[in-house]
């Protein structure tokens, strides 16, 4: 019964979406103007260039049609014709021919079922007199002839103009204006073909636009725009793909005062002005001093601290202040627990020893601020025994070839390939080339396993590279090693997938070296921009392209002038990771305040103003543990051992499972919770072991009580401690009336504990 439900909801929900399409059709004068985009039927009509598209501009191969994985109807196409051989086959050949009909083209079932002029699951998908229908009648007529090697050699394309700005006046600056009324722009998209050929695509270009709120794209790329906001139109041609940047400015260009700390501040104020909106003012010192503490080292500042940053009156006080924290023990456990989650350092792969070695090595490397384009090298190229080469632990585990190109792509280049093992990246120009090319880098490697043997000889795993194919490391697809985009970038030496490459002298060259090469060099497009826009990410909490591990034509930065310029400067200091961030902490943008001025970026897109964000699972409890004084114990780990600085996330732990610790399962960034919940809401009102600290005899609170301190000086120091800041007057005197109201002295502080805990400010950072 619940299968048949299933069945029967699933059915009537696919009726509904084809009817709304349907109806969006009609309603699109889409078909109209395709019928008059002559220049693409010619009498050598080509199967690639013409009728790929015809089908795809018609919806026939997409995902939720016959390019599913397992089509619809028993008719299966590939996905947005990205196997143009195929697709001719399967039109010509499968079902015994039966939906085409050369001498009849009107009677073909591929016409027919489309126009709806026969039943067909899909409804009409286009009109009997649409340049589609007549693409497919000319086709069946010419012979059905067969795609080409050379249609898509050199292929590119064009999107004219790459920029749109839609002005205010547009949006609603007449009131009397009505959507009709308002003007969109037209995109322009022409292809440019190897053989020097060139026409006008738009017609049978794919459009679509990242946030419909902000703007919507026509059929035909006609751009217009909803209300204010920066977004991008995605425009796919045969596999090609292009991003055109859309901003609707919030009002007229303004002027402002922004004097920049640094090169990223003239970058971004540029943008704010010709966008119509301006910047927060500059937070003030303690809500700096908190923002940077918790920022760089995952650790709040101690009242001392506090009250030191606001005696020095020198003008560079701020900057001394990141390098100071930039030196200190607790970077190393903060940006050691980043690096651990990215690579999934975890004993479910490792082991005790092996996690050790792995750990041991991250550590290292952020203690001694090795610049990552070494860092990634060893790690890419590491062989021999985990236990006494820690990096060797990546390749243990993600062992299939295919997981390690995906890992290695997404962590050191920004970019998911995880689409392209089945077919062509919708959203980019990655083939499955591409992704088994980067596979192919790994498929030489050899796992040795000494059992406990090994022990004596510093462990049981090892890895090491060989001059053959590996068996158990053989991916799906062989192709030749090759990096991105480019058959031309196989490894030198190589000319096929199972020749072995060869240095000038004849000496056989592990494939890992040379991707580590290619990778770090810095005209690399991709390894500086990622990890940029990674570190800009820890720092504001969010990326300058989001997802931050989402890099793509088709994804662009909100503020890509400022991306370039960050990326630049990062090669320039020969990826110096403390360059970087004490780049970014020291501009005016990182140190603006979190209040809107005027209310508009209200999502903070833009970065005009601080947007706080809820504390990291082991940040918050470090805090809690740093504001009540309590000593954590984890199971296995010394007495004092800091949640940061925890090795993996076996260790037990309810409250960082409840904030959202992620379990390294997975290298997304999206595995650390980051939202907040009713749990956790619940369990800091709630829970017996905040209570239990809050009340222990030795904590931070009843040490003061003992001590006599006044309420002036316990107010002042809870307060300093928990949220950096001196209380307000009025906060004072709601103190003094909780304690004149009866309750027991201790039993009121320890109310009013409780209450700065569970607050917005404590929890997020600002």
């Amino acid at each position: 019964m619940t299968s048949r439900w299933l069945f029967l909801t699933t059915f009537v929900l696919v009726i509904f979406a084809v009817s709304a399409t349907e109806t969006a059709m009609a309603a699109d004068p889409t078909e109209q103007r395709i019928v008059s985009a002559g220049p693409q039927r010619t009498a050598s009509m080509r199967f690639t260039r013409d009728v790929i598209p015809a089908l795809t501009k018609a919806g026939c191969n997409a995902g939720a049609c016959h390019g599913s994985f397992q089509g619809r109807g028993g008719f299966a196409l590939s996905l947005l014709g990205f196997d143009a051989a195929f697709d001719h086959d399967v039109l010509t050949k499968s079902s015994r021919g039966r939906r085409v009909n050369v001498g009849s083209p009107d009677q073909s079932l591929l016409l027919l079922k489309a126009i709806g002029a026969v039943p067909h699951g899909g409804g009409r998908r286009i009109s009997a007199d649409s340049e589609v229908a007549a693409v497919l009648r000319e086709w069946l007529s010419n012979g059905m002839p067969g795609p080409r090697e050379d249609d898509l050699a050199g292929l590119k394309i064009n999107v004219d103009p790459p920029e749109v700005v839609l002005s205010f006046a547009r949006v609603g600056a007449d009131a009397t204006a009505t959507a009709d009324q308002i003007p969109g722009v037209s995109l322009r998209v022409t292809a440019t073909f190897g053989d020097g050929s060139s026409r006008d695509v738009t017609p049978w270009a794919l459009f679509d636009v990242r946030d419909k709120t902000i703007a919507e794209v026509s059929r035909l790329g006609v751009v217009t725009a909803h209300r204010s906001g920066k977004t991008a139109v995605t425009v796919r041609y045969l596999g090609q793909v292009a991003s055109v940047s859309v901003s609707v400015p919030f009002g007229p260009q303004t002027e402002f005062e922004f004097p920049p700390q640094n090169m990223l501040d003239a970058i971004a104020a540029a943008e704010w002005k010709r966008l119509g909106v301006q910047p927060a003012p500059l937070a003030d010192d303690v809500t700096f001093l908190r923002r940077v503490f918790l920022d760089l080292i995952g650790t709040l500042p101690t009242p001392d601290e506090v009250r030191k940053f606001e005696a020095d009156t020198s003008a560079n006080k701020r900057s001394r202040l990141v390098d100071e924290l930039l030196a200190r023990p607790e970077y190393v456990d903060y940006w050691s627990l980043k690096w651990g989650d990215m690579l999934r350092a975890h004993r479910r792969y490792l082991g005790d020893k092996g996690l050790a070695s792995f750990n041991g090595w991250i550590r290292q490397s952020v203690r001694d601020n090795k610049p990552l384009d070494v860092m990634t090298r060893e790690l890419l190229t590491a062989q021999g025994n985990l236990f006494t080469n820690g990096p060797v632990g990546y390749f243990f585990i993600d062992e299939k070839v295919e997981d390690l190109a995906e890992t290695t792509s997404q962590v050191f280049l920004g970019i998911r390939l995880q689409c392209t093992k089945c077919h062509h990246h919708p959203n980019e120009v990655w083939s499955q080339d591409d992704y088994y090319g980067l596979a192919a880098f790994f498929s030489k490697l050899e796992t040795k396993d000494s059992g406990t043997a090994g022990a004596r000889f510093g462990g049981p795993k090892s890895i090491r590279a060989t001059d053959k194919e590996n068996p158990n490391r053989k991916p799906q697809m062989v192709v030749a090693p090759r990096v991105f985009g480019s058959a031309a970038t196989k490894l030198a030496g190589s000319s096929g997938a199972t020749q072995t490459p060869t240095d000038s002298t004849g000496v056989t060259v592990d494939p890992r070296q040379q991707l580590a090469d290619w990778m770090t060099k810095p005209d690399n497009p991709y390894f500086a921009r990622n990890f940029a826009n990674r570190y800009w990410a820890a720092l504001l909490g969010a990326g300058l392209v989001e997802p931050i591990d989402d890099m793509r034509a088709t994804n662009p930065a909100s503020l890509p002038a400022l991306l370039d310029v960050l990326s630049k400067d990062f090669v320039e200091h020969r990826f110096d990771v403390k360059h970087l961030l004490r780049t970014i902490c020291n501009s005016r943008v990182y140190q603006l305040a979190s209040e809107l001025n005027p209310p508009r970026d209200a999502d903070g897109t833009l970065f005009t103003h601080r947007v706080p964000r809820r504390l990291s699972a082991e940040v918050l409890l470090d805090a809690i543990n740093h504001v009540t004084g309590a000593t954590e114990s984890f199971v296995g780990q010394p007495v004092g051992t800091r949640a940061i600085a925890l090795p993996d996330p076996t260790i037990a732990s309810y409250f960082l499972s409840t904030f959202g610790r992620p379990q390294r399962n997975n290298p997304c960034e999206c595995a650390r919770g980051s939202n907040t919940d009713l749990s956790q809401a619940l369990h800091l009102a709630n829970s017996s072991a905040l209570h239990d600290k809050i009340l222990s005899p030795t904590g931070r609170l009843a040490e003061r009580l003992k001590a006599n301190r006044t309420d002036d000086e316990i107010v002042e120091e809870l307060y300093l401690t928990a949220l950096a800041r001196r209380p307000t007057d009025e906060e004072r005197q709601a103190v003094r009336e909780i304690l004149a109201a009866g309750t027991p002295r201790d039993e009121a502080w320890q109310d009013i504990l409780w209450a700065l805990l569970n607050c917005s400010e404590f929890v997020f950072g600002h």
